[in-house]
């Protein structure tokens, strides 16, 4: 079966490359030099995480997490 799952990607700005991460499996990290070299992995990470989880008996997610993104702002230093 054909499943999707939404990763997200946070680039490394001391390292360069890019860190992705699984919602839906949480634990599921990899990373990569490129987006694409990046999805690659996720896709073999996903694939052996989910392999993992079947040897363990564990329930596959049945649906994915709802994402909701924002931003806030604070202050980097406490007010006198």
């Amino acid at each position: 079966m054909l499943r999707k799952f939404k990763v997200l990607l946070e680039y490394n700005e001391e390292e360069g490359g890019y860190t992705v991460t699984v919602p839906a499996l949480p634990g599921c990290i990899t990373e990569g030099d490129t987006v694409e070299e990046a999805l690659e992995n996720a896709r073999e990470a996903i694939t052996g995480f989910l392999e993992a989880l079947r040897i363990q008996g564990k329930q596959l997610p049945e649906k994915e997490p709802q994402l909701l993104f924002g931003e806030v702002e604070v202050h980097d230093s406490p007010s006198p």
